[in-house]
C-alpha cells in the first residue's frame, strides 16, 4: 500500500501498530515519526509516537507526546490514560518526587536525553574507534586540581565514566546496536583526556584565566552562533517548556517560554531562519501555559499574537491552531457566538473526517448552549456524517448525543428517543459506562 501511496500517514500508523505487537519499537518509532512529517498536529501519530516511546522506557518523553495529543483532542480518553500510566512509570522508576533527595556530588554529571543519545551513540562510537588510532604526543595530567579547571563543567562527565569502568557486570554488556558498552565508556575517557590535552596545549593556565575576567567584564568578543547550534538550543529549549507544562509546572513552563521569546526576537532571520514561525509557537506555548494557570484572558492575547504570526508568515498549520486555540477559550468562558464564527474561519482547513467531527460537534454544541437547537441539530448531523466516514465508534456516539438533545429541545421526542438509543448501543461499543448511565 505504501509504495502505491508513499508517506500515506494512516498506513504508516497501522504498520507502526503492527512493529509494536511484534517487540519492534525502533522500525515502529520510525513509522509513527513519519507518519508526522507533513502534519505534526496528526493525533494518531501523536499517540503512536507516544506509546513507542512508553515502550521503550523513555517515560518522559512518552508523558510529552501524551499531553501533546490531549491539548490537540481533549476528548479522546486515551491520551489521559497515556498520561496517567506514563506518569505512574516515572514514580515507580524514580519514586515519589516529595521523598527523592539530590545531594551535590562529584560523580553527578549531566545526562543528555535519551532520544538524543540512541541517535548519537552509534556515530560517536564510529569517531572514537578511529580517534583511538592516534597516538597522544603529551602525558597526561596528573593533577586532579588542573585537569578539573582545563576541563570545566565536563570534568564530571570524565569522573562518572572512570567510577562506570568499576563496575565490571555492566562492562560486559552491549548496547542495542551491538557496541560494547566498556568500548564506548573508554573511548569517551580518551575523548576528554584528549580535548584536556588539546586545551593544555593550546593555551596556559594564567590565560585562560584573564580570558575568562575579560568575559565577566564583558570585554571579549564572542563568535556569533551559527544557525544550526541556534536551531538546536531553540528546539531544545521548546521541549523543556513543554515537559515543564506535561509536569503541572505552568508557572515555571510559562517563565520559560516568555525568556526564550525575548532571545529570539533579537536574532535575526540569517541566524535564525525560522525565527519568525518560532514566534508563532511560543506565543502558543505561553497560552497553553496561561490557560493552565486560569488566565483566561491573557491566554486569549497569546493565541491572537500566535494567528497573527501564523497570517504575516503564511503558515496554514499554526493559523489552523491559533483559531482552535481561540475557540476553545472562548467556548470555556461562555463566549458561544465567539467561539462558533473562530471555528468557523478554520473548517477550510480541516482536512481529516474525524476532525471535522470533532469540530461540526463543537460548533453544534455551542447553538445548543444559545438556544438555537434547529442550528445545533442541523451541525449535529453533519458531525455523525463525518464520524461515520472515519468509522469512528466514539464521535459517533457523541454525534448521536447531540442531535438526540437538539431533538428534546425541540419537541420531536420519538426521534430524540430513537437517538438516545443508538447513542447507547455505541456507548457499549466503547464501552463508556459514564456514558451509558446519562443516556439511560
Amino acid at each position: 500500500a505504501l509504495k502505491l501511496r508513499a508517506g500515506d500517514k494512516h498506513c504508516l500508523i497501522t504498520r507502526s501498530k503492527c512493529f509494536l505487537k511484534l517487540g519492534d519499537t525502533e522500525n515502529s518509532l520510525k513509522d509513527a515519526e513519519a507518519s508526522l512529517q507533513n502534519d505534526n498536529t496528526f493525533y494518531e501519530g501523536l499517540y503512536q509516537k507516544a506509546e513507542a516511546l512508553y515502550t521503550m522506557g523513555d517515560f518522559e518523553f512518552a508523558l510529552v507526546f501524551y499531553h501533546r495529543g490531549r491539548r490537540l483532542r481533549p476528548d479522546l480518553h486515551k491520551f489521559q490514560l497515556g498520561i496517567n500510566k506514563a506518569e505512574e512509570a516515572i514514580i515507580n522508576c524514580i519514586g515519589n518526587p516529595s521523598s527523592v533527595k539530590l545531594e551535590n556530588k562529584e560523580e553527578l554529571c549531566f545526562v543528555s536525553r535519551q532520544a538524543e543519545s540512541r541517535k548519537t551513540n552509534q556515530k560517536l562510537h564510529n569517531k572514537l574507534t578511529k580517534d583511538q588510532k592516534l597516538t597522544r604526543k603529551q602525558e597526561p595530567v596528573k593533577n586532579p586540581k588542573i585537569e578539573r579547571q582545563l576541563l570545566g563543567e565536563i570534568y564530571a562527565d570524565k569522573a562518572y565514566l572512570e567510577k562506570l569502568l568499576k563496575d565490571e557486570d555492566l562492562m560486559q554488556t552491549s548496547t542495542r546496536q551491538g557496541v560494547k558498552v566498556a568500548e564506548l565508556v573508554q573511548g569517551g575517557i580518551s575523548y576528554l583526556e584528549r580535548r584536556r590535552d588539546f586545551w593544555q596545549q593550546q593555551k596556559p593556565m594564567y590565560a585562560r584565566l584573564f580570558e575568562r575576567r575579560l568575559r565577566q567584564h564583558g570585554g571579549s568578543r564572542r563568535r556569533p552562533p551559527k544557525p544550526a547550534e541556534l536551531g538546536r538550543a531553540v528546539a531544545k529549549s521548546m521541549e523543556d517548556i513543554e515537559l515543564l507544562l506535561a509536569r503541572g509546572s505552568p508557572e515555571k513552563s510559562c517563565r520559560k517560554a516568555e525568556r526564550v521569546l525575548k532571545k529570539v526576537q533579537g536574532w535575526t532571520e540569517n541566524e535564525l531562519p525560522n525565527k519568525n514561525e518560532l514566534i508563532g509557537d511560543l506565543h502558543s506555548c505561553i497560552g497553553d501555559a496561561q490557560l493552565e494557570m486560569g488566565q483566561v484572558e491573557a491566554a486569549l492575547r497569546s493565541y491572537k499574537m500566535d494567528l497573527d504570526c501564523a497570517r504575516q508568515n503564511a503558515v496554514p498549520s499554526a493559523e489552523s491552531r491559533a483559531l482552535d486555540n481561540m475557540g476553545r477559550v472562548y467556548a470555556q468562558s461562555g463566549r458561544f457566538r465567539q467561539a462558533i464564527d473562530t471555528w468557523k474561519e478554520r473548517i477550510p482547513m480541516v482536512q481529516s473526517s474525524l476532525e471535522k467531527a470533532w469540530l461540526f460537534h463543537e460548533i453544534g454544541r455551542c447553538y445548543l448552549e444559545l438556544g438555537e437547537a434547529g442550528t445545533a441539530q442541523v451541525w449535529g448531523l453533519m458531525s455523525l456524517e463525518s464520524a461515520d466516514e472515519e468509522g469512528d465508534v466514539e464521535w459517533q456516539l457523541h454525534a448521536t448525543v447531540l442531535v438526540a438533545q437538539a431533538q428534546v429541545k425541540l419537541n420531536e421526542h420519538r426521534s430524540a428517543i430513537m437517538n438516545f438509543e443508538r447513542a447507547l448501543e455505541k456507548a457499549k461499543l466503547v464501552p463508556d459506562q459514564a456514558a451509558q448511565n446519562t443516556i439511560i
